[in-house]
């Protein structure tokens, strides 16, 4: 089968023929429809060999949906040939966190060397994939697999990172999301479909910028210093009540803070490049302010977030490439050319 691998540090993706794999007992055999990229992989193919821990050659995509093939022994056999979306951060499923579905953060995952697919264990950048358990399977029934793909984490990320605010973002409230990239644009949605708060957007591309009005943004603006004054302006002096960094660079933490309100949440999503820190203190920060890193989402969140697609009220914007394309998909997203989401489709 075809499938897209990172196989030398610091080399760019690759499409290979590898074997197609079987399942194991308790093991589900996925065959992908539709798998999307993200700048996770692009942080990971970037890292110098000693920080590098993934394995070699490492099967891409933590982004993944498709049709049940085959199932190992123990696992139902009527998920044979149920369109599926597959939760990606996986866990042990015993212990205290995964017992309440937050296997995002189970507590026995790296003793255990569980690792997510793509980001560890084979990915579902390839034609056939392992799902490990079937209660790593959200049904997306007649959901366009092109849109479900990047719900696995486009979507449940920011979901999981605003979810917790909510209570907060009543009307009269304001919400800043700093990039509007591959999360941003659907954390845009999430936020108008689920609160009363005005969105904010701020980026340095007048094309992003564009696609923050076309999903819904109450203002889009130039993530620069003249934002600081414009969030003021909005929000009468108050601040913002939830800023969400999608971007995670010094420049937009710094932003951020500035523009965050008494009382707010700073939820920082992204994975930028270096070591961006925040100052969180007196006179540093907000008073009573909370600074949140949240990861990935919780498993009942996948449901919510894929039962808001399905409702119309979450649209991925995509690109699509074929499997034999997929290496230009990627130079796509190392350049920072996409608008929206990459998918591979299978």
């Amino acid at each position: 089968m075809k499938a897209v691998q990172y196989r030398e540090i610091g080399a760019r993706p690759e499409v290979v023929e590898i074997d197609t794999p079987e399942p194991k007992p308790g093991e589900v055999l996925l065959k992908v429809t539709a798998a999307g990229l993200c700048h996770s992989d692009v942080f990971i193919m970037q890292l110098p060999e000693d920080q590098y821990t993934y394995g070699l050659p490492l099967t891409l995509g933590h982004e993944g949906v498709g049709v049940v093939e085959a199932v190992g022994a123990g696992v139902d056999t009527s998920l044979v040939g149920q369109a599926m979306a597959v939760y990606g951060p996986w866990g042990c499923g015993i212990c205290e966190r995964c017992a309440a579905g937050q296997e995002n953060y189970c507590l026995r995952a790296a003793e255990l060397g569980i690792t997510p697919p793509g980001l560890g264990s084979p990915g579902s950048m390839a034609e056939y994939m392992i799902v490990d358990s079937p209660r790593h399977l959200v049904p997306i029934g007649d959901l366009d697999p092109v849109q479900a793909a990047p719900l696995t984490d486009a979507g449940l990320t920011p979901y999981h990172a605003i979810k917790r605010s909510l209570p907060k973002l009543v009307g009269g409230t304001t919400a800043v999301v700093l990039g509007v990239g591959g999360l941003g644009h659907v954390g845009i949605q999430i936020l108008k479909a689920l609160s009363g708060a005005q969105v904010v957007a701020l980026d340095v591309s007048d094309e992003k910028l564009a696609l923050a009005r076309e999903v819904g943004a109450d203002h889009a603006l130039m993530s620069d210093e003249s934002a600081v004054e414009a969030v003021r302006d909005l929000t009468k002096g108050r601040g913002a009540d939830l800023v969400v960094d999608f971007a995670g660079i010094q420049p937009t933490i710094d932003l951020g803070q500035k523009v965050l309100g008494v009382g707010g949440d700073f939820s920082l999503v992204g994975i930028g490049h270096g070591a961006p820190t925040a100052k969180v203190g007196f006179f540093q920060s907000p008073y009573e302010a909370s600074f949140l890193v949240p990861y990935w989402g919780y498993r009942q969140e996948l449901f919510e977030v894929i039962h808001l697609a399905q409702q119309g009220k979450l649209t991925v914007h995509t690109e699509t490439f074929s499997v034999d394309k997929a290496p230009e998909a990627y130079g796509k997203l190392w350049d920072g050319t996409l608008r929206g989401r990459a998918v591979v489709q299978f």
